[in-house]
């Protein structure tokens, strides 16, 4: 038995030299190695030898296994051990299995939408920072400690005195001191609140803040650019509505609803039953904002608007729940 092993061994080795490609040396490597391969044949005859000659003959049977193993490892193959180990194929030459493709998030989606249409504009896209200074979330938008517009925001206040930022309006002072006049800029980003959840609210979501400075703009300036808007948006007629809106960074401050989408305005529980979502508040930029800016309100005007960029996005794909959106359920993900 061991002049056949050696026999084997000679054989297999010179059979490899002539080889020229990974299917020969696949066929190769079940020739000899296979279950019903060349080298388990002759194993097979190990019982019929004399005990004492065992030790011997396994010992050259493991060296003529390894032998035809170290040329199949030249040519990348592995020994099926190690590639149980490493999980992976035993033929490095075989195609790599299919990789599942992730997709942008419909927030994703709207966000760069809008950023294209407000490109087109004008304007620049600038981000600001999650985590905010009370300065600039509230006191430089005319919202001083004592205001009581404070209380129609839950905040979540950090030790430090920092906050997550309620709203992109944030961002406006920060734009208006590092670029100056004129100014157009959007900043998308997300927004915080510490509030109950349902259909229409949840303590993470995403808003668009638009601020336009310059001279002598007027109310015109800013429907013009929220007409365009939503056309772009929705690519068909939406019916809107303006009513009188206060917020403290603006003046005069204006409220534009969308019908709800999602009931045709019969009312659903996203609009609370009232046929009309608020969307987009809007306004003229406070004086004191500009002044807060490092500009002379006497000189500089401007427009400012804060989008509700999640309540678009459930507007435009037919959403009916906002937590949908921030649960991280594939099965919803994928539709999109």
């Amino acid at each position: 038995m061991l002049d056949d092993l050696k026999k084997l061994k000679k054989q297999a080795l010179a059979e490899f030299e002539k080889l020229t490609s990974s299917e020969e040396v696949q066929d190769f490597k079940v020739k000899y190695l296979g279950r019903q391969g060349e080298f388990n044949k002759l194993l097979k005859n190990l019982k019929d030898i004399a005990i004492e000659e065992k030790p011997k003959v396994g010992k050259v049977a493991n060296e003529v296994k390894q032998a035809i193993l170290d040329k199949l490892e030249s040519f990348g193959f592995q020994n099926d051990k190690e590639s149980s180990a490493q999980g992976q194929s035993s033929d490095l030459t075989l195609p790599g299995l299919p990789v599942q493709s992730g997709s942008l998030h419909p927030n994703t989606l709207v966000q760069y939408q809008l950023e294209d249409i407000f490109q087109s504009l004008g304007f620049q896209v600038l981000e600001g920072p999650d985590l905010e200074s009370e300065y600039y979330n509230f006191e430089a938008l005319n919202i001083p400690a004592d205001h009581p517009a404070r209380e129609t925001q839950d905040t979540f206040w950090l030790t430090n005195g920092n906050l997550l930022k309620t709203h992109t309006s944030a961002m406006q002072v920060r734009a208006i001191q590092k670029y100056g006049a004129p100014l157009r800029a959007i900043f998308p980003g997300r927004c915080f609140r510490y509030e109950a959840t349902d259909a229409s609210h949840d303590s993470t979501f995403y808003q668009l803040e638009g601020l336009m400075i310059d001279k002598d703009i007027s109310i015109a300036n800013l429907i013009a650019v929220m007409k365009e808007l939503l056309k772009s948006v929705f690519n068909k007629d939406v019916k809107v509505r303006q009513r009188p809106g206060y917020f403290p960074f603006v003046e005069p401050g204006f409220e534009l609803d969308i019908n709800c989408l999602i009931c045709g305005g019969q009312g659903c529980s996203v609009c609370k039953q009232s046929g009309w979502l608020e969307l987009l508040p809007c306004g003229l930029v406070h004086p004191e904002v500009i002044r807060q800016g490092g500009l002379d309100p006497q000189e500089w005007s401007g427009f400012a608007f804060g989008l509700g960029l999640t309540r678009l996005v459930m507007m435009k794909y037919g959403i009916d729940d906002i937590r949908l959106l921030q649960g991280g359920d594939l099965r919803f993900l994928k539709q999109f």
